[in-house]
């Protein structure tokens, strides 16, 4: 029996409303109209002679035929665009897209880039930064740097390095800062985590104060605050290392805190690329070779 001539318009649509779990939001990604989606994916029905999609209230449902299909369909788009990518400027270039948590990226990536570029001239890097929530998959990314315990499921995580929390400000509000207790006068700047405060304040030997006040996902802001004297925030200096050796920022007590570190993560069920690897590597050498890191001994872990 003659297979079926698949459209690969048609095909590319189902693979990205099977991702996106939404016509919608395939729409926007396509940039086309739902109701094109919509026409691809009833075609696409109609030639193989199965539904796909099940629409629920919560979005859509794949069917078991659609179960199928999709893996083999995401890895043969994903296959073709990396190498279509690498012809786009008349000379062989693969492409990486990594999502990278902003503070590290600001931290300490993005100051160490020319030397990837440099080291890997036919690898086309894109940095897609974010506040540490990431959908490898619905992003379209190859990797992703993230801060956590290391366990996201159907990930394969790396361990990059440890990054240890310790209250930073403003020099001048350092100054009379000689105890732990001393912080109960001044506004402690909080994250999203709310256990990090008193769980220093443990560790300090110290009595916590009541926290109040406004909740930032952002370490950046928290710590643009801190240098202007806004208050005391709960920082990794080894991402705000430019700004305490500068001065702009201080560290007035030795006790530290670890609430996670930085992973570098892929989907387990894709073999890593070439580029991959090489980013994986090389960002291996860097942060081993960086004196004010704390590298983990820990080895991959696959959820």
């Amino acid at each position: 029996m003659d297979r079926p001539n698949l459209p690969l318009n048609a095909l590319r649509a189902f693979e990205v409303a099977a991702r996106q779990g939404s016509f919608t939001q395939a729409a926007i990604e396509l940039r086309v109209s739902q109701a094109a989606v919509s026409h691809q994916i009833k075609g696409l029905e109609d030639l193989l002679g199965v539904q796909l999609f099940t629409r629920t209230p919560k979005g859509l449902l794949l069917t078991d035929e659609a179960i199928a299909l999709f893996p083999v369909i995401n890895e043969s788009l994903d296959r073709v665009g990396r190498v279509l990518d690498g012809f786009l400027d008349g000379r062989y270039q693969e492409t990486l897209h990594v999502g990278v948590v902003t503070t590290f990226a600001v931290g300490w990536l993005m100051p160490r880039l020319t030397a990837f570029r440099s080291a890997h001239p036919r690898i086309d890097l894109r940095i897609w930064t974010n506040n540490n929530r990431v959908d490898i998959s619905k992003e379209g990314l190859h990797m992703a740097i993230r801060f956590g315990a290391g366990r996201w499921s159907g990930m394969e995580a790396v361990p990059l390095m440890e990054a240890p929390l310790t209250p930073l400000c403003a020099p001048r509000l350092a100054e009379n800062l000689k105890k732990p207790a001393d912080l109960h006068g001044h506004f402690l700047l909080r994250s999203y985590r709310a256990d990090e405060w008193p769980s220093w304040f443990e560790k300090a030997g110290a009595v916590c104060p009541n926290l109040c006040g406004p909740i930032f996902d952002s370490s950046i802001a928290m710590a643009d605050i801190a240098e202007t004297g806004g208050g005391v925030a709960l920082l990794s200096p080894a991402m705000f290392g430019d700004r305490l050796e500068a001065g702009r920022l201080a560290a007035p007590f030795p006790a530290r805190i670890e609430t996670g570190r930085y992973w570098l993560t892929h989907a387990a069920h894709k073999p890593p690329t070439p580029a991959m690897l090489s980013f994986q590597e090389w960002l291996l050498k860097r942060v081993s070779k960086d004196p004010s890191l704390s590298v983990p001994k820990a080895g991959p872990v696959a959820t």
